[in-house]
């Protein structure tokens, strides 16, 4: 069909319809790319333009390094301010795709004569991702069921909530850009599957590097590939295509994987990897036997197919063999501990509790999905159904994306943001459909109507004929006879498949509703899509657009701001010395490392469970256990979070128990038991005495009666258990404004044996005087 609309002339009315329809269609794409952008500015025009949670602020200071220093210093770089006194290798730890893309654009701005300052560059990064990820979208909508649909996705993911929250301005990690990279290897490699162009196929395997260098969730694609390639063997609906489609992608893709040193060998050493490699034998065995088939006779067929069939069975017995050696080798199986803890969800919570302990890492609620993709949940089944009228390759694909995220999506609220574009493809998909059918409806019951009111007109006008012509009749029927037997012989020439032109019609007449179900069915979707904009502009300004280290809240007497964390860093920078260390919990690691400019112990990197035990360890220890802890780690500061008098709830003590969790799990004698009263975790005076004596209840609760004369903690809405208590080897140097973050310094160690040495030195002193004295002969 499209061959012939593009071969028409220029001045017929179906090529200037078409050209009307791609000049609207552009028109749209960059309206929808506005929308997605100026939907994400919300953070800038309500607070002001900064870095939002926690990542982020890590991923902004390597960015400052590589545009200050390049990228050579970059791949070399040796951070010795974060994880003392071990460090960290940032080049070959880091995924560069986020940091590369913005420094990038930041340099060719400046090149230009736009001086942009890197931070700038980093706030505005993922809004603008996210116009392109609307854009690629279209394209993969478009090759599925047509540009109709690519334009309703487009515009839904433009808006929807999940992808919001991560790419809101100031949301600079690695999913800004993560996202846009896999929507894009999603449409090139549906685009090779639909024309099989090697060209494509080679546009894929680059698109799955930028993936690879930008999140680790590009393990995701590599497996739902494959997963999707055996389904078209298995179902029947292998081709060159399919082929094509595949193997430079495995090929190309895993040799530039390879090439970032955050992956590097792990691309062919991975569980993770292996099903993209078994599927690769796979398809060359099926290639193989649909080559021989064209060549030889059926009877050598078989011979053929039976030899290739048994030499493929023994090179896939020989490969699982060497996966099983080598997963075998692994303690894990070769998998990661995230990768496992999604194949088994109840697997973080027995033996990581680092993942576990993560807010984002649990699963979800039922009101989540409500939340982040609101009424789509309910035109995905539709769009399901959609899919599979015609079913096609690039349909059973979005079909097995949108099962395979589901799942995903329920083992872990962070992967709702992969679930995003799959719900607004299969809701652009049905929402095409259902358009369609109603202003089909409509047009169809119109014109019908039309038809009907001139058809009586024409016999009203005929009726009062002269019958003069009735003489005619025999004459008539003689030539009608005739004609009915030259069309008999007619129909028994024609062929078979003539009567597949009146099933079409009487399927077009099937899918005709009545007019006014149509119209109601047309408003209600209207409806629907407008609930589904007031709810997005909601959560974009409302519900994501407030950053973390800026707290907002609102009461009777007008809005209150929270700016406590900037405050703490910023008496840090301006009151320690620079080599000092500062100890806190994992959480708070990137922003003291790039706001306060100060060495940490663990950041949010989280690569050392042993050295992120030993912290939680000191915070669950008593108070001069702790201290020799930290004194062993050459910690000067040591920093908390409190929220007990604002009513925070994402404080330490809520923490706490994690922090117990990951302790024990290295050193044994931490037991979380000893902190739980009947299995209940307390601290008021039911609080177990390990719980009222530990440090972290110490460093939180210290003079906290003075603040209201009672103790009470509004976030665990009761008095605490210890008021009255005084440090012993810490003291406070710094509580911000609401007490939501406080600063404690080690006290200096008692030289006790100096100062006995010193006694004796004076009493041997003293004694030798009076000798002398008696000895002196001018005396």
């Amino acid at each position: 069909m499209a061959a012939v609309e593009s071969s028409l002339p220029p001045g017929t009315p179906s090529a200037m319809r078409n050209a009307f329809g791609t000049v609207l269609s552009a028109l749209i794409l960059v309206l929808i790319g506005v929308l997605a952008f100026s939907i994400r500015l919300f953070s800038v025009i309500k607070y002001e333009s900064v870095i939002h949670e926690f990542d982020p602020y890590f991923n902004y200071r390597v960015t400052q390094f590589l545009s200050k220093n390049g990228i050579y210093e970059f791949w070399n770089w040796f951070d010795d301010r974060t994880w003392y006194p071990l460090g960290r290798v940032i080049g070959g730890t880091v995924y560069p795709g986020l940091t590369l893309t913005a420094g990038t654009i930041w340099w060719v701005l400046n090149s230009i004569n736009i001086p942009l300052s890197v931070e700038t560059v980093c706030v505005f990064t993922a809004p603008v991702f996210s116009a392109f990820a609307s854009w690629a979208t279209y394209l993969l909508t478009k090759e599925v069921k047509g540009s109709g649909a690519g334009l309703a996705a487009a515009a839904l993911l433009a808006m929807v909530p999940s992808y919001i929250s991560r790419s809101v301005a100031g949301s600079y990690d690695n999913e800004a850009v993560a996202i846009f990279a896999l929507i894009f290897t999603f449409y090139l490699y549906i685009k090779t599957l639909n024309t099989g162009s090697l060209f494509y196929a080679t546009l894929n395997a680059i698109a799955y590097f930028y993936m690879v260098c930008s999140w680790g969730g590009y393990t995701f694609i590599i497996n739902l590939i494959p997963m999707h390639v055996l389904l078209c063997i298995v179902t029947g609906r292998y081709s060159p295509r399919l082929y094509i489609a595949y193997a430079p992608l495995v090929v190309l893709g895993t040799l530039l994987a390879a090439l970032v040193p955050v992956v590097g060998f792990n691309a062919v050493l991975t569980s993770e990897h292996f099903a993209s490699f078994l599927v690769f034998i796979i398809i060359h065995v099926v290639a193989l036997v649909y080559y021989i088939k064209g060549i030889l006779t059926p009877k050598m067929f078989k011979v053929a197919v039976t030899l290739v069939v048994s030499i493929g069975l023994v090179v896939c017995l020989i490969v699982v063999a060497v996966l099983v050696a080598l997963v075998a080798s692994s303690p894990t199986g070769g998998w990661s501990g995230r990768s496992l803890s999604l194949l088994d969800p109840t697997y973080a919570s027995k033996y990581i509790p680092i993942i576990a302990s993560v807010s984002e890492h649990q699963p979800p609620t039922w009101p989540s999905y409500f939340m982040d993709i609101n009424v789509l949940a309910f035109l995905v089944p539709a769009g399901i159904i959609a899919c599979f009228s015609p079913l096609s390759d690039a349909s059973s694909f979005v079909v097995l994306y949108i099962v395979m995220s589901v799942y995903f999506s329920g083992v872990m609220v962070r992967l709702m943001l992969v679930l995003a574009p799959a719900a607004c493809i299969m809701s652009g998909i049905a929402l095409s459909q259902a358009f369609d059918v109603f202003t089909g409806s409509i047009k169809y019951q119109l014109s019908s109507n039309s038809k009907d009111d001139a058809e009586d007109n024409t016999t009203t006008k005929n009726a009062p004929k002269d019958d003069a012509a009735s003489g005619k009749t025999d004459k008539g029927e003689e030539v009608a006879k005739e004609r009915s037997s030259k069309k008999g012989k007619k129909k028994e020439r024609e062929p078979a498949d003539k009567p597949s032109v009146k099933s079409k019609i009487v399927k077009k007449k099937a899918l005709v509703l009545p007019l006014e179900t149509s119209i109601v069915a047309l408003l209600l979707l209207i409806m629907l899509g407008a609930f589904y904009v007031i709810h997005c502009v909601w959560a974009a300004a409302e519900a994501y657009s407030a950053p973390s280290i800026v707290l907002t809240s609102k009461s009777h007497d007008g809005l209150h701001v929270f700016d406590d964390f900037r405050e703490s860093y910023a008496w840090l920078s301006h009151n320690t010395d620079v080599d000092d260390k500062v100890a806190s919990w994992w959480d708070y690691g990137y922003q003291t490392t790039a706001m306060a400019n100060r060495t940490v112990i663990v950041d949010n990197n989280t690569w050392n469970n042993t050295h992120i035990a030993t912290v939680g360890t000191a915070m669950s220890s008593p108070e001069k256990a702790a201290w020799e802890i930290f004194n062993s780690l050459d910690v000067k500061y040591v920093l908390v979070v409190f929220g007990g008098v604002i009513g925070y709830p994402s404080d330490d003590i809520n923490k706490f128990l994690w922090m117990v969790r990951i302790g024990g799990g290295v050193f044994p004698h931490i037991k979380e038991a000893d902190y739980l009263r009947d299995g209940q975790y307390r601290i008021d005076s039911e609080a177990t005495p390990t719980m009222l004596n530990c440090l972290m209840y110490k460093l939180c609760y210290y003079r906290f009666v003075e603040t209201d004369g009672k103790g009470y903690d509004r976030v665990r809405r009761t008095e605490i258990g210890k008021k009255h208590f005084k440090l012993t080897h810490f003291e406070e140097v710094f509580t911000s404004h609401h007490w939501m973050v406080r600063i404690y310094k080690l006290k200096p160690q008692k030289n006790r044996i100096r100062g006995r040495a010193k006694k004796l030195k004076l009493k041997t002193s003293s004694g030798v005087s009076s000798k002398s004295a008696k000895k002196n002969p001018w005396m």
